[in-house]
């Protein structure tokens, strides 16, 4: 594709989770707008039908929908197999979907709070990783993007599982990138910065939602960055320094 092709992601194929809500299912209606198929995953039927609809309002086609609890043990691997029986490869991989989990201090966490955060923002990245390198392998510039958040490095208190689980997702991906420098993988992270999400609304219930961008204002710079013809970054790519305060919440 053209750098000024209408649809630059004409005939990738893009996995996108957690793609029901937030940043997720924005980035999928963006993805499919710029020419990808886009393969949905979300724990609701209803929910992913909502957006199929979108999708097909936008584009004139269907999204394959995959209605999937990440945390169920199995079923990224069976999800990896499907996609290689139909379609061989992977070329885009967005792992947008987290949990938030209780703000608290580190030593009031409970343990099943504590690993529901873990298995769905940590364990399920992994499996993804593991189950989707082969197919990204087989393409000619696979992408995988994953989203993290600033209190990854900031840690303010009381933000203890969240902010492990993101520094644990960016070292674990700057890994997998260095592991596949060879190739034609490019991994990294994004910090989408602040954004207008029901998780942001949950960490800051105070806040007026008007002053925070929406979803869809990230949707450009995830397409650019997963583009075949384009140098994918490498770390974390920060969608734009706007000297807030506030931690970022990627979902």
């Amino acid at each position: 594709m053209t750098s000024d092709s209408p649809k630059p992601l004409a005939g990738r194929i893009a996995l996108v989770t957690g793609a029901t809500r937030g940043i997720g299912e924005a980035v999928a209606l963006g993805l499919a707008k710029a020419g990808a198929h886009v393969i949905a995953v979300g724990r609701t039927q209803g929910a992913l039908e909502a957006l199929d609809d979108a999708i097909m309002t936008a584009t004139g086609e269907h999204a394959t929908l995959v209605p999937l609890d990440l945390r169920e043990a199995d079923g990224l691997d069976h999800l990896g197999a499907a996609i290689h029986q139909r379609w061989g490869k992977l070329d885009i991989l967005v792992g947008a979907a987290a949990l938030l989990g209780p703000l608290t201090p580190v030593s009031h966490l409970e343990p099943k709070g504590w690993d529901m955060v873990l298995s769905t923002n940590l364990t399920a990245n992994w499996r993804l990783i593991r189950s989707m390198d082969p197919l990204l392998r087989a393409s000619d510039a696979g992408r995988a993007v994953f989203f993290s958040s600033s209190v990854a490095r900031t840690r303010p208190a009381f933000w203890g599982v969240y902010a492990a689980t993101k520094a644990a997702l960016e070292a674990l991906v700057d890994v997998y990138a260095d592991e596949t420098e060879n190739t034609p993988i490019r991994a990294f992270c994004v910090d989408p910065g602040a954004m207008r999400t029901k998780m942001r609304a949950g960490a800051f219930p105070g806040e007026d939602p008007k002053t925070v961008p929406a979803p869809e204002t990230i949707v450009p710079f995830i397409v650019d960055l997963v583009r075949p013809d384009r140098e994918a970054p490498k770390g974390v790519a920060r969608f734009k320094d706007r000297g807030q305060e506030s931690p970022s919440i990627d979902a």
